[in-house]
């Protein structure tokens, strides 16, 4: 069996199309999209051809589109710039986000702002109530991902964004796990502000972009050339933004990962005992199963996969070396000793149902041999420790 890869949530593999359309870009079509001259003007046209797709892709104007090298760099321009353009006030953001808000929330709160982390509830859906009653009159912006990099549970971003502007609130969502996988419509939404990137859509990585919806200024975090509307300077990625357009238009084939997702759910369910489904059962993207197992600990699971060649993850990617529990599954009120027992498995449009059979096969016989060794009693999931 060759290895079975199923974090698509961490990165996907580059698709061959996207490559295609990449490569001219390092050999041929080399030139600084800056620059005035001819190679100059091709790569620039590449550059806003890519721009006007990708803004096409959320209901967006062109040049509400501006690139960046990714996710942590957008969400970072949008919760700090908007921040330095106001100076002071209160931002509403919620306890599962990722860590790359959390940290730039957490930073502000030392520069004096006053910051209010949402709950959530069992299935991990944000507390619209407690929104509603956290804004005031010095809230400046409500950042609330539209859905989780963990659970993959969606957010109710359409109903946030309507409270967002009643209340006359600026809005801002990473979307970097949804981005193509659900339909988002800035304008239906009320989104004041979007993050997306390219790597989790079979695009390279280094390329993302943030929505800003025109009227709402920030201030930069990047002083140089004053490339993408003086908001993020530096040489443009012409390579990478070429790949990122590609990879939003091919085929993600979302229906036959959601089936894959489906059948995963349920032979995990039917032939594991003691195992959580985490998230809410329908309201989660159509690549994203995440299952606590009682008894075991997620990162043994996850070691004694890797050596029969198979690829998932425990927590969030990004911190997959982290001994914690996850913030977001204690968040929703799981055990500490269930939340270490967590595997994520996130699907892509290349795994076959061959490799989820194979997968589920060695899943059992490794998780029986973990609880045959386990010290771990029932006692110790009744609270959090």
């Amino acid at each position: 069996m060759k290895r079975i890869y199923l974090d698509h949530s961490a990165a996907t593999p580059v698709d061959k199309e996207v490559l295609k359309a990449m490569n001219p870009y390092f050999k041929k079509d080399y030139g600084n999209a800056s620059s005035i001259h001819y190679f100059g003007r091709t790569a620039g046209t590449a550059v806003e051809q890519a721009r006007k797709i990708i803004a096409g892709k959320l209901n967006a104007e062109t040049d509400e589109i501006i690139f960046t090298s990714g996710g942590t760099e957008s969400n970072n321009l949008a919760v700090k710039g908007i921040a330095f353009e106001k100076k002071k006030g209160h931002i509403i953001t919620s306890k599962i986000e990722h860590d790359c808000v959390l940290n730039a929330c957490k930073w502000l709160e030392t520069q004096g702002f006053e910051v209010t982390y949402l709950d959530v509830d069992k299935e991990g859906i944000v507390n619209i109530e407690q929104l509603k009653k956290s804004i005031k009159n010095s809230t400046i912006l409500v950042s609330i991902m539209h859905a989780n990099n963990e659970t993959g549970v969606i957010q109710p971003i359409e109903e946030i964004g309507k409270i967002c502007r009643e209340r006359e609130v600026l809005f801002h969502t990473d979307a970097c796990q949804s981005f193509t996988k659900e339909n988002i419509d800035v304008k239906k939404m009320n989104l004041d502000l979007v993050t997306i990137n390219s790597h989790k859509i079979y695009g390279p990585k280094g390329a993302g972009a943030l929505f800003i919806r025109r009227g709402v200024t920030l201030t930069p975090l990047l002083h140089g050339g004053g490339q993408e509307k003086k908001l993020r300077s530096g040489t443009i990625n012409v390579s990478g933004i070429v790949g990122f357009r590609k990879a939003v238009e091919i085929n993600h084939k979302l229906d036959y990962i959601k089936k894959l997702r489906d059948y995963l759910i349920n032979r995990i369910e039917k032939e594991i005992p003691n195992v959580r489904l985490n998230g809410h059962r329908t309201k989660r993207l159509c690549n994203n199963v995440n299952f606590s197992f009682k008894f075991v600990e997620g990162e043994s699971i996850l070691m004694m996969l890797d050596k029969e060649k198979i690829s998932v993850s425990t927590g969030s990617a990004c911190s997959s070396d982290s001994l914690e529990p996850s913030h977001v599954l204690v968040s929703m009120g799981v055990p500490i000793a269930l939340a270490h027992g967590s595997i994520r498995f996130s699907l892509g449009k290349d795994n076959t149902k061959e490799e989820i059979d194979y997968t589920i096969d060695k899943l059992k016989i490794i998780i029986k041999k973990l609880r045959d060794l386990s010290p771990l009693k029932e006692e110790d999931y009744a609270v959090h420790r």
